[in-house]
């Protein structure tokens, strides 16, 4: 439990005192956060009053600095070089590089998106520091891309954290009109084999998780149930609504479209699908129980689809009881491996699950 003392911008935690300061809002466009909080590694009451007056002490002189920096320099109307000296674009920081890519990338995204692009941007400023684009060299990408390796990450997840901080430093290198280079652009990253290759799971084992599914009955199950006779990928699932389940047609299916909530990976990704089997039965379930808007109000909301949320439940019940290598997706693998031994034609088989490119379907 945190203890709030009547010291101004300290306050206690287990005993050690923590320094809390609102950013002033004229410069918190330099800041990632509108507060900071920083660890005193005290206890003492006197000690952690004066290293307190000295942090207040730097930020208001570093404050002080920006403040200047930002206002316009006096005399500046009595210059002969005026309009040169305004011409001249002020060079960004990442952290108001990502503020720039928010509010003319950010429209209608959702909280993926934003939580991908500050973590990427949270991770280069905890290295390299948060300095103007221009400072960046290609040794500093360099440097970034060997400490997101020795972490552990794997190829694949570093260079889908490179793409967004070019993405970004980019976009303000366009919109401000900047000569500087992205120092990331062509950073190399090697093509490890470390990625897990996932399988498909076979089909005496879909079975048998479907019928645990049915006896246990609740949304997980139908969740599991729907992914497994659909192919359908795990967001497209979670963000259905209500309206999108059509049990009283000829052939009952899902009509995939996107929403508010969830697009789709792709402009070809809507179709309508054809309910069989158990995901039959756990539309109905769905349809019975469910008086919500959405299929699944326990991962999705007008707000946000929680796909991570829901990937990590349902991998977690997976596991020990599908071989090694096989997740939630792996039940889309398994459905064109089902399809193709049914003698569904190919352009079939494309249209149901959407492998429209040729890349993509030979992976499966």
């Amino acid at each position: 439990m945190v203890d709030k003392l009547n010291y101004k911008y300290l306050y206690q935690k287990r005993d050690v005192y923590y320094f809390s300061k609102q950013i002033p809002k004229d410069i918190r466009s330099h800041y990632l956060k509108d507060r900071m909080i920083i660890c005193l590694r005290t206890k003492c009451p006197r000690d952690a009053t004066k290293l307190r007056d000295s942090i207040l002490s730097k930020l208001n002189g570093y404050w002080l600095n920006l403040r200047m920096q930002s206002d316009e320099i006096p005399g500046m109307s009595l210059l002969k070089n005026r309009s040169i000296t305004q011409n001249q674009p002020s060079i960004p920081r990442l952290s108001e590089a990502l503020q720039t890519y928010f509010k003319l990338k950010g429209s209608g995204k959702g909280e993926i998106f934003f939580r991908a692009s500050r973590r990427a941007v949270r991770d280069v400023i905890s290295l390299l520091k948060d300095r103007s684009l221009d400072d960046y060299s290609t040794t500093d990408a360099s440097r970034f891309r060997d400490h997101m390796l020795n972490r552990g990450l794997v190829s694949s997840t570093v260079k889908r954290v490179f793409s967004i901080i070019r993405a970004i430093i980019n976009l303000s290198i366009q919109e401000h009109g900047l000569e500087c280079k992205n120092a990331f652009a062509r950073t190399y990253i090697p093509d490890l084999k470390d990625s897990i290759q996932r399988m498909p799971i076979p089909l005496d084992t879909i079975k048998m998780i479907q019928q645990e599914c049915m006896k246990v009955n609740d949304p997980n199950r139908w969740l599991v149930a729907l992914l497994s006779d659909t192919g359908m990928r795990l967001s497209e699932a979670l963000g259905l609504k209500i309206d999108d389940i059509k049990l009283n047609e000829e052939i009952p299916h899902i009509n995939l479209i996107p929403n508010s909530v969830r697009k789709l990976k792709t402009k070809s990704s809507s179709r309508q699908i054809p309910l069989v089997g158990v995901s039959l039965w756990a539309a109905n379930q769905i349809s019975l129980n469910v008086k919500d808007e959405f299929a699944f109000p326990h991962y999705t909301n007008k707000e946000n689809c929680h796909t991570n949320s829901a990937s990590a439940a349902l991998n977690k019940w997976l596991k020990p009881r599908v071989p090694r290598q096989c997740v939630i997706h792996s039940f889309r693998h398994s459905m064109r491996d089902r399809l193709r031994m049914a003698n569904c034609p190919s352009e079939m088989i494309d249209q149901l699950g959407e492998w429209s490119n040729q890349n993509i379907r030979n992976n499966y």
